[in-house]
């Protein structure tokens, strides 16, 4: 059973004892604010457990029946699970609307994915919750939904190995998965992104 301190001043409380944990002073004038501010911080960085943060995903009928591919990218930020550090890189997502489904607004794909990795996350995982939540408003009707992450993990940039800690991971479904040209054409525009 999940048990959690519901009031703010054991949470603080708990911060105050991590904080001597590591051999500082939380009465030292730099320190006394601190605990609040994690609390804040962590509301803000961690909304993704929060349902009321959630994005609505506006999507639009394929009145041209579009079926050419659509690609997007951009930044994310997210928290490893194992050590609650930061991870963080970008994505390049597309996908190749069913000419008689639904189109995303484009801006909802930068929405989902700062909802999705807005908590303590694996990026493997990440990647698919992103993929999954978009084919859902769509209501899988797509020809195929295709994600990459690149990520620099600061569990093994600073501390452990200390050494650069990139990852990449991918998650394909549909065309992308079971067609080489169109996995090669998506692979393609990600390169030009880099350029």
């Amino acid at each position: 059973m999940e048990t959690k301190p519901t009031n703010a001043e054991d949470i603080k409380g708990a911060i105050r004892t991590l904080i001597r944990y590591i051999g500082e002073d939380p009465d030292r004038e730099g320190l006394v604010g601190t605990p609040d501010r994690i609390i804040r911080m962590w509301r803000e960085i961690f909304r993704g457990y929060n349902p009321e943060a959630k994005p609505k995903i506006t999507t639009f009928a394929n009145e041209d029946r579009y079926t050419d591919m659509i690609f997007d990218s951009g930044d994310y930020y997210s928290m490893c699970e194992h050590h609650i550090l930061p991870f963080f890189g970008r994505y390049y997502f597309a996908y190749i609307p069913s000419p008689k489904g639904r189109i995303l607004g484009i801006s909802k794909v930068a929405r989902v994915v700062g909802y999705c990795a807005a908590k303590m996350q694996l990026q493997e995982r990440l990647a698919k919750e992103i993929v999954d939540m978009l084919a859902g408003a769509l209501n899988d009707d797509i020809l195929g939904m295709a994600i990459v992450m690149k990520g620099t993990h600061l569990c093994k940039t600073m501390r452990g190995v200390r050494n650069n800690g990139q990852m990449t991971v991918s998650h394909l479904t549909g065309e992308f998965r079971t067609n080489p040209e169109v996995r090669a054409e998506f692979l393609k525009l990600i390169d030009l992104d880099n350029g």
